[in-house]
């Protein structure tokens, strides 16, 4: 008989499997594993991983897997929410110890949706937008930044987005805006437009507020997301690079794959972080 998704949520020791099931498949290839900091990084979730999953099931998930830092997709804190109904859904994250570091991917596409996603963000309680605004709204987005004190994150998207496709792209556009505006790198649409993530998070670290971290099978345009460790990025790599620039924010696991049944892959690419992270 299949065991179902609520059975195994409830009986499979989530945080165990996350520690112990992953095997460590590192790139025997990668040159940046040696252990040369003791900084630590700070391991969190993308909430879109779980966007089949109710509220509750992610909290329960992202709790078992011992994960602590979670940036919400709208499936979980939704737009149309009003504030005493995203002061709730904030109150019961905060209330079993996790974190609700912010909130996104946003996309903004005029300023009426500018206005709507700051004041989003602020009714949550959101210290930071992970975001991707059109580029002639970056006056505005920069103005709302000073207003409410909310950082924005913006996040490149690959070869098939104009707007912000690279780190580069980003940053170019956000050097001399206020310091609260800087980038959320994810490193699967880094590696898909053929760029070295790692050499990326070198590049733009003065601005580097969050990390998206996943796995691609080819540093190609169609490059297929997978478990992590499965793949082609070299993660140990990025991992390291992360320790080596003492780099503060969050490393937000975005396990893309499979959405219906998340929680498998989700917890083997856990492990296999945690693994590497023992090893470099």
């Amino acid at each position: 008989m299949a065991l179902s998704r609520k059975n195994f949520i409830k009986t499979s020791g989530l945080g165990a499997l996350a520690l112990g099931t992953a095997s460590f498949t590192a790139n025997s290839n990668s040159k940046k594993t040696a252990n040369t900091t003791n900084h630590q990084l700070n391991i969190g979730l993308a909430s879109y991983t779980l966007r089949k999953y109710s509220l509750d099931e992610l909290i329960d998930i992202t709790e078992r897997l011992g994960l602590k830092d979670i940036a919400f997709k709208s499936f979980h804190l939704p737009y149309e929410a009003n504030k005493k109904e995203l002061t709730f859904i904030r109150e019961k994250v905060t209330a079993r110890g996790l974190n609700l570091y912010g909130g996104g991917v946003i996309y903004m596409k005029s300023p009426d949706d500018v206005e709507t996603y700051f004041n989003y963000a602020d009714n949550a309680g959101l210290p930071m937008i992970i975001g991707a605004p059109e580029h002639d709204l970056l006056p505005l987005v920069e103005q709302k930044v000073k207003e409410t004190g909310i950082k924005l994150a913006i996040h490149n998207h690959g070869p098939e987005d104009v707007v912000f496709p690279s780190p580069k792209s980003v940053y170019e556009k956000i050097k001399g805006l206020d310091s609260r505006i800087g980038l959320c790198i994810d490193v699967g649409h880094t590696f898909r437009l053929g760029l070295d993530p790692a050499e990326e998070l070198i590049k733009y670290q003065d601005k580097l507020f969050d990390v998206h971290i996943k796995d691609i099978d080819a540093p190609i345009e169609k490059g297929q997301k997978t478990i992590l460790g499965h793949g082609k990025i070299d993660l140990p790599a990025i991992l390291s690079t992360l320790k080596k620039i003492n780099y503060a924010g969050i490393v937000a696991i975005e396990y893309e794959k499979d959405a219906t049944h998340a929680i498998y892959g989700l917890s083997e690419s856990v492990g296999y972080i945690r693994g590497v992270l023992k090893m470099i």
